[in-house]
């Protein structure tokens, strides 16, 4: 959709709706992440991180060969990437992509979904603290900040009281692995929108594919290193499952939610794309509580609202 399509609210610049839209968009294909894990048992967290990203940079080398045919007709050619650009997207496919994902489906796998999610919701903290715009007054954005702090506090407590003490050792290492996460994405995203900014000439298609073929290439090099043997995993049970899962979480949770991230990330400051990010966790919790069959807490509800207020004050500071 081109932004003459999309109806702007008075007030906000040009490109700002298109860019909260499809960063919301992407907050609700990444929620899938914390839940994707606990769909098939019997796989381990490097099987389940090789499956998903493999299935993402084969989506992205199928709509490459796509679009190479559709130039050879007559269209336009996508661009190759340099020696630098592949570089680039190398290194933060590991971060943003195979590396945060690995952590992340270790850090469920230890101490369940509801506490990494608490952590991986803190990066929009980090995002807006870190990649704020020098003409943005600290005051401006000081009220999403706020209520952001207070939703994460509140979600915590609740999540604290239903958690299970006695897990011990096995809690603390998973709270270890999603806090190396939550750092491994915060770097991402702000060197991701860093390197867009001065890469204009590359589509935020082309650039989900080039991360995609990346990703794709560090999880057959992870699979090599760490994977189970292929026969063994074939004659597990629930091995097409796992393969749907990897499908739908590669192509919808990293193609299309990489397309939509760079689109965010092209048209808002970091401040604003990574206060969007809290959707993710919104989303997340959505998804774990309706997998687990039960209402979230009241606590747990207050808190969603605080998380949406502080998208709104935080769209206000910046418009």
């Amino acid at each position: 959709m081109s932004e003459s399509v999309l109806v702007r609210p008075a007030g906000w610049p040009p490109g700002m709706a298109m860019g909260v839209l499809a960063g919301l968009g992407a907050g609700a294909f990444w929620g899938m992440t914390f839940v994707a894990p606990l769909l098939v048992e019997g796989f381990s967290s490097v099987d389940y991180t090789v499956g998903r990203f493999l299935a993402c940079g084969l989506f992205a080398l199928l709509w490459l060969a796509v679009g190479r045919v559709r130039g050879a007709l007559g269209g336009a050619v996508p661009l190759r990437p340099t020696l630098s650009q592949a570089g680039a997207a190398l290194a933060l496919s590991l971060l943003g992509y195979t590396g945060y994902y690995l952590l992340l489906v270790l850090a469920i796998n230890d101490a369940g979904a509801a506490l990494p999610v608490l952590i991986i919701g803190t990066i929009p903290l980090w995002i807006m603290l870190l990649g704020k715009p020098r003409g943005l007054r600290w005051v401006a954005l000081l009220p999403g900040l706020l209520l952001t702090l207070l939703g994460m506090l509140l979600m915590m407590q609740a999540t604290a009281s239903a958690h299970d003490p006695s897990t011990g050792d096995q809690l603390w290492r998973g709270l270890a692995y999603a806090a190396a996460a939550m750092a491994s994405w915060t770097a991402f995203g702000l060197l991701n929108a860093r390197w867009l900014r001065r890469h204009p000439e590359v589509n935020s298609t082309v650039w989900a594919n080039w991360l995609g073929v990346a990703a794709g290439l560090g999880a057959l090099a992870l699979w090599a290193l760490w994977g189970s043997d292929w026969s063994a995993m074939t004659a597990r049970p629930g091995f097409g499952s796992f393969v749907a899962v990897c499908a739908v979480t590669g192509i919808g949770s990293a193609w299309v939610a990489a397309v939509l991230w760079n689109m965010a990330s092209r048209r808002l400051s970091a401040s604003l794309a990574g206060q969007l990010i809290v959707s993710e966790t919104v989303f997340g919790l959505i998804y774990a509580f309706a997998w687990d069959g039960q209402w979230p807490a009241v606590l747990q509800w207050a808190a969603c609202v605080l998380f949406i207020l502080g998208i709104l004050a935080s769209i206000k500071a910046h418009r």
